[in-house]
Parts: C-alpha cells; structure tokens; sequence
C-alpha cells in the first residue's frame, strides 16, 4: 500500500497541471469569444509589427518654448497612462524643443488617442473617507479573504440631505458606500481620472496603501502657479511649496479655514493626478497668502518629485496633433523569423543532448520542454489581454535563454538519480531520494534567476524590461513544471518494466552507471562478474573523487605499503 503513495501523488500533481492548463486557456477562451479583446496568438512590439506614431507639439500661454522640465514631466505623465507597466513596449520621447513623439504597437484606438492628447489632469479634492483596507474584501468568519458583493442598483445614489460644501459627508450615500467596499486598488478596470469633476470620487493613493472617498474638485492644476521643493529653516526638514494664482489663493483660504476645523480624515486635502492621489497633508493652520507648505518624510528627491508634480501635473501648455501615421516595424518579420529559428535550434540540441546522454529519459525532457511552452504561449496570449503585454525580440530573447536553464535543471536532477543509483539503491527509491536532494538546488538556483530578472526589470531601460519580464516569467513556470510534470513523471516510469528493471536504453542502467547492488530481489551474479562490476564501480568512484579525496587515498595507500614492507622485513 506505501509503494502506491507516490504514484496516488503523481496522478494528482499530473491531474492538477492539466487544471491549470485548461484554466489558462479558458481564460483567454474568454477573452477572445466574450469579451472580444484577446487572441490566439501574442501581441508584438513595435520592434517587430510596426504601429501607430503621434507626433505632439506643445504649445504655451505665451507661445515661448517650454522647459525641459516640462517636456520630461510630460513624457513622464503620457507614458504612465499608456503603459504603466513598462512592458506595453511604446515609446515616448522628446524632439526637439516643442514636440513629444508617442509610439505606440499596433494600430491605436480612439480611446488611447485621447488619453494621449489630453492634459494631465490635477485635482484637488477634499477627503471624506479613508480605508487601509484596499482589496475590495474582508476576513469572514472562516478566516477567509471574501469580497464585498456588488452594490445593489436599488441602494440610495441621491444625497437625502443637499451638501453644502467639498467635506459635507451628506455626498456619501449608500450606493457609493458599497461601491467604496467593493473598490479594489489593484483592478486594471478602475479609471478614476474619467468621473466627473463635480461628484465625489472613489480612489487610491499611488502606492496602492490607502483607499479614499474624497468630494467634488474645488480648485484644479491651473491654480498654481509655482510649486518647488526646499528646507524649513527651523527644522531643516524637507518641505514643498506651493503658491496659488489670485482665484486660488481666495478659494484655498476658505478651504483651509473649513478644514481646519474638522477632525482627522476631513481636515486633509488631496491632490488628484490623473485619478490617482500624490498627496493627501491634512490642514495644520489657516492658510491666508495662498502660499501652503506640505511637510512630511520627505527626501530630497521625493520632495522634488513632489514639487514637479503639483508644477507640471496639469501643464503650463497645451498639445496641438503635429501628425499621426503608421509606422512599419523597426526589425521586421525577418527578425522574428530568425530569433523564431534560434529558438528551434536551442531546443534541437537541448533535445540531441539529452537523448544521448540520458538515452529514453530524455523524453521526459523534451515532454517537459514541450508542456512549459504550451503555458508561456497561453500566459502571453492572457497577458497581452490583461496587462497589455507585447513581445519584442528582447522577449524573445528572453524566452531562448531560459531553454538553457531549463535544461540545467533536468541534468541536476537526473545526476541526483544516478547517484543514488551507483549507491545501490533501488530505481523507485533513486527517484525519490534523488529528487529530495535535487529540489532544494533547483529551488535555490531558480530563486537567483527570478531574482535578477526582478532587479534587471526595475532598473533596466525600457527595451530590455521585455527581457527581464519573460524570463522571469518563464523561470517561474519552469519550477511548476518540475513540481507538477517532471518528478510525477519520473515517479510512474520508473515504476514501469522498461525503466524500472534497468533497462541499456532507458538511461537508468545500473550496470553502465557502476552500482555494485541492482536491488534486493535479484540474483548476485557469478564471482567473476561481481569482480568486473566491483572493478567499473571502484573506477568510476575514482573519477567522481574530488583532488583532496584522492590525495587521501593515495596517502593511505603508501602508508598502508610502508607498514606491510615493515612487516615483511621483521
């Protein structure tokens, strides 16, 4: 009954693969056949498909050149609203003094023109409710994580009692109370920066920590003239200034007299950047010249990002369309092509390779290979849906090295087999033992890779974020294949006839692998056969032993020589 256990394990780690492939490709059934955004195949950078190029030239109130730090401010701001996630592969850069050239994979839709075109939009709104819980969900009695359900369309959306003013909780009615529960930060759905301008607004702030209700907007971006980062001169901590045009310097006073006198979350105002919060300081005074200072835990450098937000956020110029045309691909399909076939190539000699040195175990590899590459096709078709991936030949790259070390996690884990096998154990218990001592490797040196695709994708520049990205990706899988295809595999075959008895060409040979014991229910051979067994066994520990286990071995040989010459000399 115990020897049935790990085969009762396999089947189940067998069954489970099969679950999450089918999972994977139901979800992008889903895409392509309901939703009508995915694909059956992935989508491709500009690099090689080619796309859309908007050439924006900016304009100002006075019509001088803008700064650079305006023109880097709004490269900054386009290319976080047309991908956030740095692997969308576009491309925003500046030209000149005037113009902003955005290039985008593929042809772009009237939607993302916009969001393009338009000028950041910076808000400033006061707080009405706060919420550290973010996840759209709640701990329920069994101890589980369970989203909020979603708001009932007969719940109040209409203020019983009129609002007087930005921080009246009259705004917030039933309707948007569920939807604030409800409200999950880290949804790609959310768009907070298209809701109305004159009702509350549900949002974040911009690391995602903390979930706000906050009013109408009462003062907007074109309101502040001047915002700069600098020292308080009593506690030379980092602050940042502000200063507010004429309009704005009236209105902020009666905002700050209002709040002031409210309690903790209503006493702060937040300043809205594109639907996200940057900041949300709470009123310590009343603030009559127009001129507030935000203090904090400020840096330099985070002061100074601060600053040139609340400066720039809604910029001092506008965009007039200078041009957009179609752009072909900068490699081409014949780049495609080529890293297509170095790929194929890679496989083919990973495949050669491990059909002649683990002979029939080597289809366990290239099985292995074969199931990881239907998931890395099903999780980019799914992630050129969700997340707007798209694959350069940065990524194609990627996915060609991991083939590499994919393929030193076989040879880790087989060498583990076989030695257990040259310690005489049997081909089921080699298996099992060896993949204990093979894991904690794999696992390890997984854990490294992941690690410097994660570092190389943060710091990295844009073009090679793709690289980082697939391999991280790809390495990720390849744990979960080991886990989920390889060892079950290995635990049914070697329960079979061909691999369980040893046979010459199923790569788990005894006698080729220099074991003195085949197992305990056969038969020692004759005496002569036993001598040559021991013979290749002895050799092939000789060319296993490290340089210090041989200089051991050779210094007991001579000291064991000495005491026998003595002895003979007595």
């Amino acid at each position: 009954m115990a020897s049935s256990t790990p085969v009762r394990h396999a089947w189940r780690a067998l069954i489970g693969l099969l679950a999450v492939a089918a999972l994977l490709a139901g979800i992008n059934a889903l895409g392509v056949y309901v939703f009508q955004k995915s694909s059956w195949v992935p989508e491709l950078a500009l690099d090689l498909q080619g796309g859309t190029q908007i050439v924006l030239a900016a304009e100002t109130a006075d019509g001088s050149d803008p700064t650079a730090d305006q023109l880097n401010q709004a490269v900054s701001i386009i290319r976080q609203r047309i991908d956030a996630s740095g692997v969308g592969e576009s491309s925003v850069t500046t030209e000149g003094g005037r113009n902003i050239v955005v290039q985008i994979p593929g042809q772009a839709d009237e939607e993302t023109r916009e969001r393009i075109e338009a000028s950041a939009q910076l808000q400033l709104r006061a707080v009405l409710y706060s919420s550290s819980e973010t996840s759209g969900s709640y701990i329920g009695d069994d101890g589980l994580s369970t989203p909020y359900p979603t708001p009932d369309p007969t719940e109040n959306s209409t203020p019983t009692v009129s609002p007087t003013n930005g921080s009246d909780t009259n705004w917030i009615t039933d309707a948007l109370y569920s939807e604030f529960l409800a409200y999950d930060c880290s949804s790609s759905d959310n768009d907070p920066a298209a809701e109305p301008t004159d009702e509350p607004l549900i949002t974040c702030d911009s690391t995602g920590t903390a979930k706000y209700i906050l009013g109408p907007v009462e003062l907007d971006g074109e309101s502040i003239t001047d915002a700069s980062a600098g020292q308080n001169s009593s506690t030379g901590e980092w602050v940042v200034n502000i200063t507010f045009d004429g309009d704005g310097t009236s209105t902020f006073t009666e905002i700050s007299q209002r709040l002031y006198s409210l309690s903790s979350p209503q006493n702060e105002f937040a300043f809205v950047l594109d639907g996200v919060i940057i900041s949300a300081p709470s009123m310590n005074a009343v603030i009559t010249d127009g001129k507030p200072q935000i203090s904090g835990s400020f840096t330099q450098e985070t002061a100074t990002t601060l600053a040139d937000q609340l400066k720039y956020g809604a910029l001092p110029l506008s965009f007039s369309v200078q041009s957009s045309d179609t752009i072909s691909a900068t490699l081409g399909t014949q780049q495609l092509q080529i890293g297509l076939i170095a790929g194929l190539i890679g496989l083919a000699l990973v495949a050669v390779y491990s059909l002649l040195v683990y002979r029939a175990l080597g289809s366990v590899i290239i099985a292995s290979l074969a199931v990881m590459g239907v998931l890395t096709y099903l999780l980019l078709c799914i992630l050129s849906w969700r997340m707007g991936f798209r694959l350069s030949l940065a990524g194609v790259a990627g996915l060609i090295v991991t083939i590499g070390f994919t393929a030193d996690s076989f040879i880790v884990y087989f060498e583990r087999i076989r030695d257990e096998l040259r310690d005489g154990k049997s081909i089921t218990a080699a298996v099992e033992d060896g993949w204990g001592r093979a894991k904690r490797t794999i696992y390890i040196s997984k854990s490294i890779n992941v690690l410097a695709a994660v570092v190389l994708y943060i710091l990295a520049d844009a073009t090679v974020k793709g690289f980082a990205f697939t391999l991280g990706l790809t390495t990720a899988l390849d744990v979960l294949i080991f886990i989920l295809f390889t060892h079950p595999v290995m635990q049914l075959l070697a329960r079979t006839r061909f691999f369980g008895s040893g046979h010459k060409l199923s790569g788990l040979d005894p006698d080729a692998l220099g074991a003195v014991y085949r197992g305990r229910a056969q038969f020692r051979a004759p005496e002569a056969v036993v001598r040559g067994r021991a013979a290749r066994s002895r050799g092939e520990a000789g060319r296993r032993q490290t340089i210090a286990e041989r200089k051991q071995a050779a210094e007991s040989t001579d000291s064991n020589t000495t005491t026998t010459t003595k002895e003979v000399d007595d």
